[in-house]
């Protein structure tokens, strides 16, 4: 699910890692802010669902696609809580 099919993808940042929690979902982002704020609950034992991050030009959204599609089938969303995962893998 997108932010955009949520109705959420104009929300701060701290609201989305909220929502994405409340979801039980982890995000994927291309958005640096997303990273700070990310980073700034794991500085204060804040909780969130996990953010898998991708620079905008590292890979094509295509190539990006893969590595969701392979992490979804590997692993479960428990084990991204709390956690900053950046991709490729």
């Amino acid at each position: 699910m997108t932010a955009a099919q949520d109705g959420t993808n104009r929300l701060p940042d701290d609201q989305l890692l909220n929502r994405a929690a409340e979801l039980g979902r982890v995000l994927f982002s291309q958005d640096r802010d997303l990273l700070r704020e990310a980073a700034h609950r794991q500085q204060i034992g804040g909780e969130f669902s996990g953010v898998l991050y991708g620079h905008q030009e590292r890979l094509t959204i295509g190539e990006y696609i893969r590595e969701l599609e392979l992490i979804c089938l590997a692993g479960q969303p428990e084990e991204f809580a709390n956690r900053v995962e950046y991709l490729p893998l």
